[in-house]
């Protein structure tokens, strides 16, 4: 079934005001905040040394979404978030127009004021920004909403940047300085004022204006989530503790690594975001429209490995008289290792911190996503601030150089990430699923909006290979609960996966009846709490790629918990490696198209095991 590409969402109401909104005022930022670091550096009469003056606009920018998430979460419960967008761009032309006066007249406190009054719009415009998208967005778009929006916001940082150096390098910076960051920001007003009403999902909340209790419940909200959003949060943050290292020593790299001049910097920053921005689009064509966690360990991977590929071919580029611009750069064929692992880690962190956000968003509940969301910008903040003493302490205090730096970036992130990944193993159950649906096997989906988005049903599937469970799994948006026979559920490495998966293991009534009873009283359990559970009624892989008659086993289900039954049927199995096939091959059926068809839902009443048969048997057709 074809779906339109997230780029559609660039022609809804519904999600291009917004869209657009949020990445001017992230173009805006970064304007400001980088033509004041360029003014204090080349501009303006200062004594003392001016790197103190800027690692003060750090401080000062970062510093409000320690102060002010907790509130912003709480605003974006209590208030409709399309008027309270509109009331931050507001005070975003305000606080510009402040700047504007500092820069004209080279009032550098005027300025710094701004700088922090920009903090806090960042700060309040955080949760609004994530938390809007699930109310927005239908489920099958918040992956490519977000992509987009990460897309948009990395190229607005870009863009951000490389102005404010275009601005700054004329004589006359001030006026034009303060004329396009005012100018941006009525620009973005405007944009607010056609974003659509967005109800308040908790307008009777009583706002606590205690900062720091506030902060601190919400911090503990949000870590106290299930450990799948809790444990995402982590590792949000932590892809921000990277990527303000990588970020902030790319300037310094580029003058001494590279022997470059100021367009290297401007190559490399380019070639990070232009990065990120690609693996962001691409996380919709990879997780197939819906939130795929499995390709977060996929991520971090990458990380990892371009991280490492980037440490070793540091010092490749010979240095030279004067330093090279970008052309000479690429010219030289000792620099497209280091250019290629930049690019490289920007694509794997697009894939790392998309389905993170996705993940957050789906599975918080709505009342409290906002403030979620704060407690994730909070950490955030916290994390960049401990990257950045981690940083000072082991450039300058344990000398590393700034390659090294890299090395151990690379392998804490492997820490880290383990870490994660062994709290929640659901994360490599998604990642092993979404491996094999994307390496050995085509997955192709047909009418599986059939299967109801909540509440019980039974599934019931032909059984074609041992790795069944894991296509349907990774084809189907909610959890499913298989039934499958107890000896394979105990194979090395998949017993991981079904274990993960809470898949029941069943045997033969005569074979093992103890496992047989408590098969059918967890699957009551399942469909009473409202979950899907899938049982392959054959009882047993085909052994000639024909469907085998269903058994009875389905009639006891349903007599003990009456809920509906959906027919499905798996196609283009046979013959696959995975297959009992005896002419199969590992390369013969290498990348193979599979099908997974989905039919109507059948009432309890109608849904006889032969009857059941009839219509599996149909979905599949001649395709085995």
């Amino acid at each position: 079934m074809s779906h339109p590409s997230q780029f559609s969402l660039l022609g809804k109401r519904r999600f291009l005001p917004f869209f657009i909104t949020q990445s001017l005022g992230a173009f805006n930022d970064n304007l400001f905040k980088q033509s004041l670091i360029l003014a204090i550096l080349y501009k303006l009469t200062l004594e003392g040394d001016r790197s103190i003056w800027v690692n003060l606009c750090a401080l000062l920018f970062i510093l409000p979404f320690f102060l002010f998430s907790a509130l912003a979460g709480q605003f974006g419960e209590k208030y409709a978030k399309d008027a309270l967008i509109r009331a931050i761009k507001l005070a975003e032309i305000v606080i510009m127009a402040i700047g504007a006066v500092g820069f004209i007249t080279h009032h550098l406190e005027l300025m710094l004021l701004a700088l922090f009054a920009m903090g806090t719009h960042s700060a309040l415009f955080g949760p609004v920004k994530y938390s809007i998208l699930p109310q927005t967005l239908h489920e099958n778009e918040l992956v490519g909403g977000n992509g987009l929006v990460e897309m948009g916001t990395f190229i607005a940082i870009l863009a951000g940047t490389i102005g404010a150096g275009v601005l700054m390098s004329s004589s006359g910076y001030a006026p034009l300085v303060g004329a396009g960051v005012v100018g941006v920001a009525v620009l973005g007003y405007l944009a607010s004022r056609a974003i659509p009403r967005t109800a308040a999902v908790a307008p009777q909340m009583k706002l606590n204006w205690n900062i720091f209790s506030q902060s601190w419940a919400t911090l503990r909200l949000g870590l106290g989530q299930t450990p799948a959003v809790s444990r995402s949060i982590v590792g949000n943050s932590w892809f921000w503790f990277v990527g303000a290292i990588y970020l902030t020593q790319i300037p310094t790299y580029a003058k001494d690594w590279l022997h470059g001049d100021e367009t290297v910097v401007t190559l490399v920053l380019t070639l990070f975001s232009v990065g990120i921005a690609v693996g962001s689009l691409l996380c919709e064509r990879l997780s197939g429209r819906k939130v795929e966690i499995g390709l977060v360990p996929f991520g971090s991977f990458g990380l990892t490995v371009f991280g490492l590929l980037w440490w070793w071919h540091s010092g490749d580029v010979p240095a030279a008289q004067a330093p090279h611009d970008w052309l000479a750069l690429l010219g030289m064929g000792q620099a497209w290792w280091i250019l290629g692992s930049i690019v490289g880690l920007g694509i794997f962190g697009g894939f790392y911190i998309v389905p993170l956000y996705a993940l957050i968003q789906a599975r918080t509940p709505p009342e409290q996503r906002a403030r979620v969301i704060a407690a994730n910008n909070i950490l955030n903040a916290l994390f960049m601030v401990v990257s950045a003493i981690v940083t000072i302490v082991l450039l300058s205090i344990v000398e590393l150089t700034i390659p090294q730096l890299f090395l151990v970036v690379s392998l804490l992130n492997i820490a880290v990430n383990t870490y994660i990944f062994r709290i929640v193993p659901e994360f490599t159950m998604r990642f092993m699923i979404w491996l094999l649906s994307h390496s050995m096997y085509r997955v192709e989906h047909r009418n599986l909006q059939s299967i109801p988005d909540e509440g019980a049903a039974l599934l019931v599937c032909n059984h074609v290979s041992f790795v069944d469970a894991l296509l349907i799994a990774g084809a189907i948006r909610r959890p499913v609960r298989f039934v499958m026979y107890y000896k394979i559920y105990r194979l090395p490495v998949l017993n991981f996966i079904f274990r993960t998966a809470g898949a029941i293991p069943i045997a033969g009534r005569g074979e093992d009846e103890a496992t047989y009873e408590r098969a059918f009283a967890r699957i009551a359990q399942y469909l009473a709490a409202g979950e899907l559970v899938c049982i392959f009624p054959e009882g047993k892989l085909t052994s000639d790629g024909e469907i085998d008659a269903f058994r009875s086993g389905i009639k006891r289900i349903l007599r003990e918990t009456p809920v509906p039954v959906i027919p499905l049927a798996l196609q283009g199995l046979w013959g696959s490696f995975f297959s009992r096939d005896p002419q199969k091959g590992f390369f013969r059926r290498l990348w193979s198209r599979v099908t997974l068809v989905a039919g109507a839902a059948v009432p309890v009443e109608a849904a006889q095991p032969d009857a059941l048969r009839a219509q599996v048997s149909a979905l599949r057709g001649q395709s085995r």
